[in-house]
This record gives C-alpha cells, sequence and structure tokens, in this order.
C-alpha cells in the first residue's frame, strides 16, 4: 500500500479520498486553485501544493504541475477523482513516466473506452449489445444521411469524444438532419477538439442503467451490480438508485455479465462504469467511463464495500477484495445530488456564499458527501454540486421515506438549490411506483415545476413572532447595559394608555406588503393576519431556531436572520420575506447606508436609470432577479447617480456594488 498519495482533484471526492487515506494510514496531499484556498479538502489533507488562478485551463487541468507536485511532495501515487484529468490518457502516461502510479485504468484502456465509435468496435466484438447505429469513419453528410435512413428515424446524433450531452441533438425528421449535424459538429468541436459524430437509434422511453465493474492486475474482474441513473435533466443525473426498480432477474444477469465481459476486452485495472439504455426488455450498451462515478456510494451503500479502497489497493498492486461469488446486494439505497441551481430557470447554476448550511443527521441510514461548509462559496469556475445525498434502507419503499424526510431536512440559504425539486421527484407517485425513465422530469414537468407559492399566514406568523422574541432579546440586552435595567423605556410589551396594547408590522415578500397586526397578551401575542388571528408564544433556542406554539401546535423551525431580511425554513419549505421597518430604514440613512448592493447573488433584470439622473428617496434603481423573486434596489436618499456597474442579463455576487450614489442635490 501507498505511504502518500497526491489527491489532483477537489470538492467532495477529494474529501472523500482524503477520508478514506487517513482512516488507512496514508498521507495526503491536496492541490487547490486559489479559489479554494480554505476549501474542505484543503484543511484535511495533510499538504496542500497550490495550482495556480479559479480557471480550471490553469489549475487543476494542469498536469505538469501537479506532476511537479507530486516530485516535491514524494508523492507515489495520484488518485484523479472524477473529472478534471480521470480520464485523460496522456495525463496516466505522463504519470508512468514521472515514475508515479495513476490510481485509475491504464493509457491503453482510457484511449479505447474515450472514442464512442472505438468502444462500440470493441464492444461488439466482445458480445455486447450496441444501440443500432453508425460509427464509421466517412464522416460526409452524404455518409451520415445513408445510416440515418438506414436506422430509421428518430435518430440520436452524438459526438464520437462527447459527454454531458454535449454534441448531441435527437432527429425526427429526415429534412432537420443536416442542421443538426451542424450545430453537433461545431458544439462537439468547441468542447471536446473534436467534431467527429455518430449516429444511433432513438430510443423514446429509456431507462439508463449501469453496472459497475472492477479489475486488477490479475485479470480478476467483478461486477458490483447496477445502478439505475434514470432521473436526468439536460443528460446529466439528478437521482441514481441501487439496486434498479423493477428490473427483471435475468436483464439483471445478462447486464452484470455483459459489464464483466466489457471490461475483460480492455484488459481493465480499477473501478469503471459500463453503461447501458433499458427499453422493451432488452439493453444495450452506449458508453464506458473509465473512472470513479460520482453515483458509487449508493453502490457502496447496498455491497457494505469501500469502492475508494478498492482503488488504493488495486492500484498498489493487490487482488480485488472480493471475488464475485462473495458480493451481495442489501437493502436499496438512493442519492440525490443537491445543487446550487435554479430549476425553474433552465437549472442555471447559482454561485454565492453559503450564509446557512444545515445537513440532515448522518448515521446508518443516512450518509452526506460533501466538500463545502457554512461560510464557503459556490464558485462560477467550478462545478455548483454542493452535496451528495445518500440514504438506505431494507427495501424501496423505506429508502424513499428516508429521503424524503432527509430532503425536508437539508437547509440551505445564500443560493438557489434544486432541494425543493428534489423533494418534488421523491414525493411523486411515478417516482415512487417506480415509473423511472430518462424522460421522467419532461413528463412530469407541470408536478414538478409548479408556481412559486406566497408565504401564508403560518410563514408570517412565524416571521413576525421571530422579530418579536428578537426585538425582545436586543431589549433586554440594552437594559443590562443600561445604569436603569428597569426602566420602562426598555418594554416591548407594546404599552399603551388607555388603549389595546398593539403593533402594526409588514413584511414584504418581492413588491407585496403582507400586514400583520400584533397584539400584546400576558401569554403571548395574538396575531391578526390577512387569514385571520392566531394565538402565538415562543422563544429563541440556543442554536438560533425558533421554537414556538402557534394556536396550539408546537414547532421548531430554522429562521435565518440577515438584517431586516428573514428566511423561513420549515418542513422543506424556504420563503424570504423583509421587515418593512420604517425606523430601521431610518437609522440606515442616517448611518450613511447606501443600501446599492445586491442582496443576494442573482441577476439584473430591468436597469432603471443612468448616469447624471438626480433622484428622489424610493426612487427604484435596479431590479434583480434572486431565489426566484425580483427585488427591486431604491434609492436611500435624494441624490445623483455616480455610476452604474451592471447592465441587463449581468450577473452579481452576493454584496456587490450595483451604482455608486452621491447624496444630496446637485
Amino acid at each position: 500500500m501507498f505511504s502518500k498519495i497526491l489527491i489532483a482533484n477537489r470538492g467532495e471526492i477529494a474529501v472523500r479520498v482524503a477520508r478514506t487515506c487517513r482512516r488507512l494510514g496514508i498521507a495526503t496531499v491536496a492541490v487547490y486553485s486559489d479559489a479554494d484556498a480554505e476549501a474542505m479538502h484543503v484543511d484535511l489533507c495533510d499538504e496542500a501544493w497550490r495550482l495556480g488562478p479559479p480557471p480550471v485551463g490553469e489549475s487543476y487541468l494542469r498536469g505538469e504541475a501537479i506532476l511537479e507536485a507530486a516530485r516535491r511532495t514524494g508523492a507515489e501515487a495520484i488518485h484523479p477523482g472524477y473529472g478534471f484529468l480521470s480520464e485523460n490518457a496522456a495525463f496516466a502516461r505522463a504519470c508512468a513516466a514521472a515514475g508515479v502510479v495513476f490510481i485509475g485504468p491504464t493509457p491503453e484502456a482510457i484511449d479505447a473506452m474515450g472514442s464512442k465509435s472505438e468502444s462500440k468496435r470493441l464492444m461488439e466484438q466482445a458480445g455486447v449489445p450496441l444501440v443500432p447505429g453508425y460509427h464509421g469513419t466517412d464522416q460526409s453528410l452524404d455518409a451520415l444521411r445513408a445510416a440515418a435512413d438506414g436506422i430509421g428515424y428518430p435518430v440520436l446524433v452524438k459526438a464520437s469524444a462527447g459527454g454531458g450531452g454535449k454534441g448531441m441533438r435527437v432527429v425526427r425528421d429526415p429534412a432537420a438532419l443536416s442542421d443538426a449535424v451542424e450545430g453537433a459538429r461545431r458544439e462537439a468541436a468547441n468542447a471536446f477538439g473534436d467534431d467527429r459524430l455518430l449516429i444511433e437509434k432513438y430510443l423514446d422511453a429509456p431507462r439508463h442503467v449501469e453496472i459497475q465493474v472492477f479489475g486488477d492486475t490479475q485479470g480478476n474482474v467483478v461486477h458490483l451490480f447496477e445502478r439505475d441513473c434514470s432521473i436526468q435533466r439536460r443528460h446529466q443525473k439528478v437521482l441514481e438508485e441501487a439496486p434498479a426498480p423493477d428490473l427483471p432477474a435475468d436483464i439483471r444477469a445478462a447486464m452484470g455479465a455483459a459489464g464483466v465481459a466489457a471490461a475483460r476486452a480492455i484488459g481493465y485495472v480499477g473501478a469503471g462504469t459500463v453503461e447501458f439504455l433499458v427499453q422493451d426488455g432488452r439493453f444495450f450498451f452506449i458508453e464506458m467511463n473509465t473512472r470513479l462515478q460520482v453515483e458509487h456510494p449508493v453502490t457502496e451503500m447496498i455491497t457494505g464495500q469501500d469502492l475508494v479502497e478498492w482503488q488504493l489497493r488495486v492500484a498498489s498492486g493487490a487482488p480485488l477484495p472480493c471475488a464475485q461469488t462473495d458480493l451481495a446486494v442489501t437493502g436499496h439505497a438512493i442519492e440525490a445530488r443537491v445543487y446550487a441551481e435554479d430549476p425553474a430557470n433552465d437549472f442555471l447554476p447559482s454561485i454565492g456564499h453559503l450564509h446557512h448550511l444545515r445537513t440532515p443527521p448522518e448515521g446508518p441510514h443516512v450518509r452526506v458527501d460533501t466538500g463545502v461548509r457554512q461560510g464557503d462559496r459556490v464558485s462560477m469556475h467550478y462545478d455548483p454540486m454542493i452535496a451528495k445525498l445518500v440514504v438506505w434502507d431494507v427495501d424501496r419503499p423505506a429508502a424513499l421515506r428516508r429521503l424524503r424526510t432527509a430532503l425536508a431536512a437539508y437547509q440551505v440559504v445564500g443560493v438557489a438549490t434544486n432541494l425543493a425539486f428534489l423533494g418534488g421527484v421523491a414525493a411523486h407517485p411515478a417516482f415512487a411506483a417506480g415509473a423511472v425513465g430518462t424522460g421522467f422530469i419532461d413528463d412530469h414537468t407541470a408536478d414538478l415545476f409548479p408556481e412559486a407559492e406566497s408565504a401564508d399566514d403560518t410563514v408570517l406568523a412565524l416571521a413576525a413572532l421571530d422579530a418579536l422574541l428578537h426585538r425582545q432579546e436586543q431589549a433586554a440586552a440594552a437594559a443590562a447595559r443600561s445604569g436603569d435595567p428597569f426602566s420602562p423605556w426598555h418594554g416591548t410589551d407594546g404599552w399603551r394608555l388607555n388603549d389595546d396594547n398593539y403593533q402594526r408590522m409588514a413584511f414584504l415578500e418581492g413588491e407585496a406588503a403582507r400586514p400583520v397586526t400584533v397584539h400584546y397578551r400576558s401569554d403571548g401575542y395574538r396575531l391578526d393576519l390577512p387569514g385571520g388571528s392566531v394565538m402565538a408564544r415562543g422563544e429563541i433556542a440556543a442554536d438560533g431556531d425558533l421554537v414556538c406554539d402557534i394556536d396550539g401546535f408546537r414547532r421548531r423551525v430554522t429562521v435565518v436572520r440577515s438584517g431586516l431580511d428573514r428566511v423561513i425554513l420549515d418542513r422543506g419549505r424556504q420563503h424570504r420575506l423583509t421587515l418593512d421597518d420604517p425606523a430601521a430604514r431610518a437609522a440606515e440613512r442616517e448611518t450613511g447606508g447606501t443600501g446599492l448592493a445586491a442582496p443576494m447573488p442573482g441577476k439584473i433584470l430591468r436597469v432603471l436609470v443612468q448616469v447624471g439622473d438626480v433622484v428622489d428617496t424610493g426612487t427604484p434603481l435596479m431590479v434583480l432577479e434572486a431565489m426566484k423573486m425580483e427585488h427591486t434596489i431604491r434609492a436611500h436618499a435624494r441624490g445623483t447617480i455616480a455610476a452604474v456597474h451592471y447592465d441587463v442579463g449581468d450577473p452579481v455576487e452576493d454584496g456587490a456594488a450595483l451604482l455608486a450614489f452621491e447624496p444630496g442635490d446637485p
């Protein structure tokens, strides 16, 4: 076994490898870009080496810099994780030339599977079933058209060197083939530097099922069963589970055998995944990923094996830890990829700081693989995955219940996330019934992308109660610091001479004002809400949560506070409200606050002023779209616009100065 390895990756996979190495007593070296200098994987490793600026071409893709770090630190091996250099045959050869072990397959295996055309030729020779298609060298439009006519429409035009949905077009009509080929070529050349294409029969309702394979240097190959990865958006996986639900036993066994045959055909060493499409009782090879997959934890959960440890042992020359007959499936596991993205806006990535991050409690049934902590930043430079939430239980219905509960408990504030979307998939009756397929999201769009709900009376009551209790805490603290802690001026009970003790409050949800009238009572508050009145009382717990009783219903919710803003997190729902407090706005003006910074990451929808405009207090200046809502940036005083820093459509970061403002008359 190695004494020191370098982890040539970032994020949750780097964290995972570092923790496995620590358990095995192996020293680790992290590499990092300037954007990751304080990242979790850097802190976990024994040593760390700077690669360069944030862009991947100047950091994580610099193979020569990574090898220099290995040489300088004495690392015997390099673990490439997934992505970046993990399937780069040239880097694997450079590692061998430098005398450093590449923890992965041979360069020849990477080359063989890196070309979709070559891989299909090899799989056909090995007897692995293929989707009917054309993988020839003649790339002329006439040859591609003849192939498509022979296969029969609809067909799928794909980049030969592609992945992640790039360079891919579905063509249902022969008249559309020319444009599809031109677009796919252009996209493939830009993404992969290779514009070669292949054409396959397009399956209208397939499932995406893959086989985890593992080989060693002694020629042993096993499979660790299958995973269903059918829930996808834009050809990228969202939810994965193992074993695949409702897969006939004969198909399951045949796919496992085909996966092993595929690995043997190229002398495969290490962890790999053979991917298939399944439809109408048949399965077809589509590609092999010559690395560890993002979704490998579900395989670990049902087999009890540590695949990263297997990688390290096999790379050091040891045989596989298990024979095929030693491996068995226990229970069911599901993985949900938690992303910083906006599902309602075509899954657009969301950048910004993780102001609040709380994960579900971990244990035998729940696992969270992550590379970020509260306060970290989701950068525009890298994949916006926050974590992989993995659940396990004795069967699929029980695992699905675990998933729903864990998703409801997962809390993120600071960036938009897909948590509510994942919860919608997990709660959908069709998913519960195992009716999964690559078209699942498109088939159930209306259910999975509902209209955003306004804050109801319960949410308003929670926001009002939280504001009142925090006001009490602040008043108590001020009284304790004063010379007369018992002065009635410190009171927060709304006392009025010869009148009911009440106070009017208002919360802004976007531009909509939501009124609340508070009546002070000896045992709490009566809150008059748009839908009626409730009795409320509560306290702020030591961890900052709001523990409350509303009309006899006791509950504990999380409220993330930032100035006048409150994000209410309750049973998987999230609402942002702003206390409309004139006194606080006046205080902000007196202290020179500008109010011209972005309150959160987002995108500029409208610019309503230009340089030189004279505006009055409250004049709308910009409209920012963030967290599925529109936020209007207004002038805090009369003054002149000195500069406008962003245009319509520009992304902005949390706290970015949107405009420069000179208060006073010109």
